[in-house]
């Protein structure tokens, strides 16, 4: 680090000139020319003075809000969303930050209570016009899992299009050319569904190589239960698929259940691939194939794209792609 000495060497001026000039004592009479010298090579040298220094280290206090997707009671039911929130606090609390949490109630979102708060942290999908009362709060708005104003805010996102591509071209190399869909849909509040981002990959690559089939789609609601549904919907149809992607490890479960109880072997008769990761699928029987998101890191991400954009007061809005990992285990096997 320079020091006042290295300025005075290098300049020529006294080291008390220089310290005078740089801490810009009024009473000293020198040169506009002096002080234009003495402040370039500080800016050469990169010196700081001490007051520099010590604003530099000050560490600021901030206050985040994290507006939620779900209901508290939905959350419990969805680990996807519960790891992004458990990443958010994870990193909210390694750096001292004061979170407030804002759930759905009853399917409406709240904002009310909200006030004071340096920037908020979407987690999910929310309407055109619940996004406009978060505006009101603040413009620092950072979105996860969802990127709806890449021109203005920040967003974390995972390549659904590329964890899809990877787990059907894994099906096409076990021969499986039958391939169904389990998965649910995506609720934006006021009652509007939109597809979700997993189905839409799978139907635009399947269609791609002219083996999607439309009776093999079955959607509901992402839960364990539905998963079970599903499923049992899909053995009543004439044929079933070799292989099914289904859009959640929890609704991968049911479906396992449901394979199980009508005596279809996984994976001798069908092969099924989950999504997330969970902590249980390495453990289930068989072992569950699946693509692994790093949904913590999310989050964790996601707070450090405020806090940097808050302590910069940057302009440019980023989107930051995380990737997904395909996890090969028991439940998928060739197709003969």
């Amino acid at each position: 680090m320079a020091t006042i000495r290295d300025i005075a060497k290098k300049t020529g001026f006294s080291i008390a000139t220089v310290s005078r000039v740089l801490n810009h004592d009024e009473n000293l009479s020198v040169a506009d020319s002096t002080k234009e010298q003495i402040f370039k090579a500080s800016e050469e040298l990169n010196y700081r003075t001490l007051k520099q220094r010590a604003a530099k280290s000050k560490k600021t206090k901030y206050r985040l809000g994290i507006v939620l997707f779900n209901t508290e009671q939905e959350e419990i039911n969805d680990p996807y969303f519960l790891a992004i929130r458990l990443g958010i606090e994870k990193a909210c609390t390694t750096k001292k930050i004061d979170l407030i949490k804002i759930y759905r109630q009853n399917k409406n979102l709240d904002l009310s209570h909200v006030d004071q708060v340096d920037g908020i942290i979407i987690v999910g999908r929310l309407s055109p016009e619940e996004i406009d009362e978060v505006k009101k709060i603040t413009n620092y708005i950072t979105f996860v899992d969802f990127s709806p104003l890449e021109a203005t805010h920040d967003s974390v996102v995972i390549d659904f299009q590329k964890s899809m591509i990877n787990v059907l071209d894994h099906l096409l190399s076990l021969n499986h050319r039958n391939i169904g869909f389990i998965g649910g849909k995506q609720l934006i509040r006021p009652e509007i569904t939109v597809m979700d981002y997993r189905e839409k990959a799978f139907r635009d690559y399947l269609s791609s190589i002219n083996l999607f089939d439309e009776k093999f789609v079955f959607t509901g609601l992402f839960s364990t239960e539905e998963g079970y549904e599903l499923m049992k919907l899909a053995l009543q149809q004439p044929k079933l698929p070799t292989a099914f992607f289904i859009a959640s490890d929890s609704m991968a479960i049911g479906a396992l259940r449901a394979l199980h109880e009508n005596n279809i072997h996984v994976p001798q008769q069908v092969s099924i691939i989950g999504f997330n990761d969970i902590s249980a699928s390495s453990y289930l029987q068989p072992s569950l194939s699946t693509v692994k998101v790093y949904t913590e890191f999310m989050g964790e991400t996601a707070v450090d794209l405020m806090i940097e954009r808050l302590a910069t007061k940057r302009k440019i809005p980023k989107k930051v792609v995380i990737p997904t990992e395909l996890m090969i285990r028991e439940s998928t096997a060739p197709q003969n």
